[in-house]
């Protein structure tokens, strides 16, 4: 059985646009994949290597979007990651 498709958002507390993302997001993903938040100010790799760069939207290690959800990009994604052989992060 194939395990459940996760789609990770790395954002931070305060954040605007992370906010309008995770709302526009959640709809998209019932019923596809799952929703993981991961807080950049949590781990300091994570902050020194997103910055100020949030929201960031990543498939299957993927990067899909930042800033605004790209809808296209991210059934595009969705899709090539439930795609028999699933996605795989470039080499």
């Amino acid at each position: 059985m194939q395990s459940p498709l996760c789609v990770i958002v790395y954002s931070r507390a305060g954040c605007h646009l992370c906010e309008i993302l995770l709302e526009e997001i959640q709809p998209l993903l019932r019923g596809r994949a799952s929703l993981q938040v991961i807080d950049v100010d949590a781990d300091a790799n994570l902050t020194a290597r997103y910055g100020e760069r949030v929201p960031v939207v990543e498939v299957a290690g993927e990067f899909v979007c930042q800033y605004h959800l790209d809808r296209a990009a991210l059934a595009a994604a969705l899709t090539r990651a439930t795609a028999p052989g699933g996605a795989s992060p470039a080499a």
